[in-house]
């Protein structure tokens, strides 16, 4: 064999196993765990799970979602935060896939709801749209979910007191190879911070959850004073480095600092989930598709020496 066919040889090996994983990749998905202390938690108090779902958009892992049910259920959560674009908006595609799996959830526990940029569009732009975002809200709302649009909620689990905020960008904040000026206060500003439920505590004392579909104006969320800030959309960059993280972002940018990982800034916690789904590009490389589990656990007691 010459040393060109040897070349050719393996990279078509390469190509091959390269082939196997995308696949393998676009029809599984897993569970990604982390915990997070906080002073915030009140000290002996239970662990509080939270299962944090994104960038669904209609994939089915078994009949009826079951799989994903299953594992979701296994977790044993207390609160499920929806992070946006379970379904896929476009026209003439039927959102019933993301409909009957949310549906399911409020079973389980309490399920908040913050939109993705697919339920956005629908919901601003209903005449471009053969299924109505107005009906898929109120069969869900029906069945328990909480939509938070540009609001926020005080939850209360046990002793431990959380604020759970939900913004809604413009659309225009998701236009390709453009980044649009985003600011703390106009994350205040939607968030609704003169408003929420009667039962609300003081910022300083709850613990600050924002629901913020695009991680590209992390900065602003950051500013604004979220403890967990939980985004989205990236799907992952759609193919990982490792030592990099994600390639590209849906705007066109390569190598986006919030792509699918925990990062701890101080503080401060930044989640961005990989997603369960693909959208527009249907490829995914080193880069499965997670469920995202989060415990919340009181600070440990730093012992003085």
């Amino acid at each position: 064999m010459t040393a060109v066919q040897i070349v050719l040889t393996i990279l078509a090996a390469l190509a091959v196993v390269t082939a196997a994983e995308i696949y393998r990749e676009l029809h599984t998905f897993k569970v990604t765990k982390y915990s997070i202390e906080s002073e915030k938690f009140p000290a002996g108090g239970e662990t509080v799970k939270i299962v944090f779902l994104s960038d669904l958009h209609n994939r089915e892992y078994g009949k009826g979602n079951e799989n994903l049910y299953q594992a979701l259920r296994t977790e044993r959560p207390d609160l499920i935060l929806i992070g946006g674009d379970m379904l896929v908006g476009k026209d003439r595609v039927s959102y019933e896939p993301a409909l009957k799996f949310v549906q399911k959830l409020p079973a389980i526990c309490p399920v908040y709801y913050a939109n993705g940029n697919h339920e956005q569009r629908m919901k601003e732009n209903p005449k471009e749209y053969s299924y109505s975002y107005a009906d898929y809200k109120t069969v869900l709302e029906e069945a328990g979910v909480v939509f938070l649009e540009n609001e926020t909620e005080t939850v209360r689990i046990g002793q431990t007191a959380l604020e759970i905020c939900a913004v809604e960008l413009p659309l225009e904040t998701y236009r390709k190879m453009k980044k649009a000026n985003v600011t703390s206060q106009d994350i205040g500003n939607l968030a609704g911070d003169q408003a929420g439920s009667q039962d609300r505590v003081a910022p300083q004392a709850a613990y600050r959850i924002l629901l913020a579909h695009n991680p590209a104006y992390m900065n602003a969320y950051k500013a604004w004073g979220a403890d967990l800030i939980l985004s989205g959309h990236l799907h992952g960059g759609i193919v990982r480095i490792p030592g990099l993280g994600g390639v590209i972002s849906p705007q066109a940018f390569l190598f986006p600092r919030y792509s699918g990982e925990l990062t701890l800034e101080g503080d401060q916690t930044v989640i961005v989930s990989r997603g369960l789904g693909t959208h527009t590009i249907h490829l995914r490389l080193f880069n499965t598709p997670e469920l995202v589990s989060i415990s919340l656990e009181p600070a440990m007691e730093k012992k003085i020496l």
